[in-house]
């Protein structure tokens, strides 16, 4: 389940599911690219790496997201284990989604930023078991070009379908078994990565 501690959450953290070498992140699919992924490890080539794809190390952001997978084409729920290695790299060249004074220069600053970026990150409001938003963020990190390449064909440890979970917690938090729905949660701890990595990518500096 999810780190609880007595103080409060930072406003800007990465919190995730994690060992020493990996990092688990979350994405959902229709079953036609989800289910291939989870049998094989890898994505199937009807994955399309043209495209930005993005990974959210938070379990119940991505219930949000997907609806519990009950949304159109995001039915199969998937657990993707990366290298940390990986995700570290993918922090390092990424740029925020929007421009917030602080990490940047100016406008324009950010603008090229972006444009040359193989990464983006956005900070989404987390969310509890009600999908309800609280006052901390969740990082959403999208990846194009060189980075989706090194997701798919370099960073990618292991991928599981946890839809079965999500439909079991889904269920236990419509039946009001909160306590029971939370100790099913994936447990996501603090994830400390170094400084210079995510300093950039903190609005305003702050967490």
């Amino acid at each position: 389940m999810n780190d609880q501690t007595d103080r409060p959450e930072p406003r800007f953290r990465v919190r995730a599911r994690h060992t020493e070498s990996t990092l688990t992140v979350y994405q959902a699919y229709r079953p036609g690219i989800g289910r291939p992924a989870a049998r094989a490890g890898r994505f199937p080539a009807t994955w399309k790496r043209e495209r930005m794809t993005w990974i959210k190390p938070s379990f119940l952001w991505m219930m949000y997201r997907c609806g519990w997978g009950t949304k159109e084409d995001q039915e199969t729920v998937l657990a993707v284990e990366i290298t940390r290695e990986g995700f570290l790299w993918a922090l390092r060249h990424a740029c925020l989604s929007h421009y917030v004074p602080g990490p940047h220069a100016d406008r324009a600053a950010w603008q090229e930023h972006l444009r040359t970026a193989p990464a983006r990150v956005q900070w989404d409001p987390e969310r509890d078991l009600h999908l309800t938003p609280l006052p901390h963020r969740s990082l959403q990190l999208g990846l194009a070009g060189e980075a989706a390449a090194r997701y798919a064909d370099e960073w990618i440890v292991g991928i599981e379908d946890v839809t079965p979970l999500a439909r079991e917690i889904h269920g236990l938090v419509r039946a009001g078994e909160l306590a029971r729905a939370g100790e099913l949660l994936p447990e996501e701890r603090p994830y400390p990565p170094d400084c210079a990595a995510l300093a950039h990518l903190l609005p305003g500096g702050s967490v």
